[in-house]
């Protein structure tokens, strides 16, 4: 366990547009401001600049609305169009909520990639026009082990690459950031069998370190901050090859709440 670390938040990086090379960026900014990755540096980046430049970004003026999207549009209050993109990007709506003194509702849905959350994800904050709509990439994890492979290869050196979106919380209030997709990094931590400080025997401790360093990234990436890149530098951690977001997600056969 590390007593310390650095959470470096560079500057410098600029407006994504589809196309653009996310790593080249990277790289030249970091060059740019000498201030070069280091072994054991792990990256958490806002899904938005992953997503934009991987043409994860939509017109809502191309999109033609189905009949279940008027209709589930016209219980919430959105904008069909919206709707439509949101119910492609999931599995299943699992609710639909008029919410007292706004305007829109909200809806929550499984997304195809299985994780649960307002919109399916489908967002317009940080669009660069209006009218824009952005999901989340169409693989994170492949996008974060691209990544994650050229810088290492750039700096010579072992990193990890979280890519962090925004979730509400269905028992708390407010918005966190969790990790979508990992590059080595691992999803979580088994401490089974440890020991606490004591002496007891640790049964069913299991911290998400992935969405701690996600959630920790958001005190620095603020929303109009157009800083999508936070480094955290100076941990104790274990690659995990075969890092998937999708081991952060609970299986349906232990929902409490079916």
């Amino acid at each position: 366990m590390s007593d310390s670390m650095q959470i470096i938040a560079p500057s410098g990086l600029p407006d994504f547009v589809p196309g653009d090379d996310l790593a080249t960026a990277i790289t030249s900014t970091l060059e740019a401001q000498q201030q070069p990755l280091q072994d054991g540096d792990i990256l958490v980046l806002a899904h938005k600049v992953v997503s934009k430049c991987e043409g994860a970004v939509y017109s809502i003026n191309d999109i033609e609305p189905s009949r279940e999207a008027q209709a589930l549009a016209r219980e919430v209050n959105k904008d069909p169009r919206k709707v439509e993109l949101i119910l492609r990007q999931s599995r299943r709506v699992i609710r639909a909520v008029k919410r007292p003194g706004q305007q829109e509702g909200i809806l929550i849905a499984e997304h195809k990639l299985g994780f649960i959350c307002a919109n399916a994800a489908v967002d317009e904050s940080n669009a660069d026009h209006e009218g824009q709509l952005i999901t989340l990439p169409e693989n994170p994890d492949a996008s974060a082990r691209a990544l994650c492979q050229t810088l290492e290869e750039y700096f010579s050196c072992r990193l990890g690459v979280v890519i962090s979106d925004t979730f509400g919380r269905p028992w708390r209030l407010g918005q966190v950031n969790v990790a979508v997709g990992l590059a080595n990094v691992p999803g979580i931590v088994t401490l089974y069998g440890d020991r606490d400080a004591w002496g007891r025997e640790l049964k069913v401790t299991a911290p998400a370190f992935a969405d701690e360093l996600a959630a920790a990234s958001g005190l620095l990436m603020a929303k109009d901050g157009k800083c999508p890149l936070i480094i955290f530098r100076g941990l104790d951690w274990q690659p995990d090859s075969g890092a998937k977001a999708a081991h952060l997600l609970r299986p349906s056969q232990e929902d409490l709440f079916k």
